[in-house]
C-alpha cells in the first residue's frame, strides 16, 4: 500500500510533459536551414529513428560530423518549451561541435570552453521566435537542469545537462 501511495504522490508532482504519452520537439537549424518536428519519446521509451534524426539536424554544420545527443538534453528542452508555452521550434545556433570545430572556436573566442559539453552531445545554443530571450533565460534558470549561459548581444542562450551553474 505504501509503494502505491508513493507512486501516486510522485505522479502528482511530475510535470505534465513528463507524464504525457509522447514527447515532441521541433528544431530549425539556422546554419543549414533544415527543420525537424519529431516525436522522440512515446509509449515509455525513446524512439531510435527520431533520435537519429535529431542527431543529424543538430550535427556540426561546419564539418558534417554527427554525434549522439543525450536524450536528457531533449527532455530539458521539452521542459523548457512547456514552461514558456512556446508553439514554435527551437532555433538552433549550435548543437554538437566536433573537437576540430570547438578548438577553432576556442582559439578565436573567450566564450568557448576548451572542453565544451557541445562536444559530448550535452549542450545546445538556442533561441525561440515566439519567446523573449530574457524570458527564455529565466525559464531555463528556473528548471535547474544544468548549465545556463545568457548571450543577449548574440541573441541566444546556452543550456546543457552538466552540473547546475549559470553565467552571462
Amino acid at each position: 500500500m505504501g509503494a502505491v501511495a508513493g507512486a501516486a504522490a510522485t505522479a502528482l508532482v511530475a510535470p505534465a510533459w513528463a507524464a504525457a504519452p509522447s514527447r515532441r520537439l521541433a528544431f530549425h537549424s539556422l546554419h543549414t536551414g533544415e527543420s525537424l518536428d519529431t516525436v522522440y519519446w512515446e509509449q515509455g521509451a525513446y524512439v531510435p529513428d527520431a533520435l537519429s534524426a535529431v542527431n543529424h539536424v543538430l550535427r556540426d554544420f561546419r564539418t558534417g560530423d554527427t554525434y549522439r545527443i543525450e536524450p536528457r538534453l531533449l527532455d530539458l528542452l521539452t521542459a523548457l518549451s512547456s514552461r514558456v508555452e512556446s508553439k514554435g521550434p527551437f532555433h538552433v545556433i549550435s548543437g554538437y561541435r566536433s573537437p576540430k570545430t570547438n578548438a577553432m572556436l576556442h582559439e578565436h573566442s573567450n566564450g568557448v570552453a576548451s572542453n565544451s559539453l557541445h562536444m559530448k552531445g550535452l549542450a545546445i545554443d538556442i533561441r525561440m521566435a515566439d519567446v523573449d530571450l530574457a524570458s527564455l533565460h529565466q525559464a531555463a534558470l528556473a528548471l535547474s537542469g544544468g548549465g545556463v549561459g545568457y548571450y543577449p548581444t548574440s541573441d541566444f542562450i546556452h543550456i546543457d545537462v552538466g552540473r547546475v551553474r549559470h553565467w552571462g
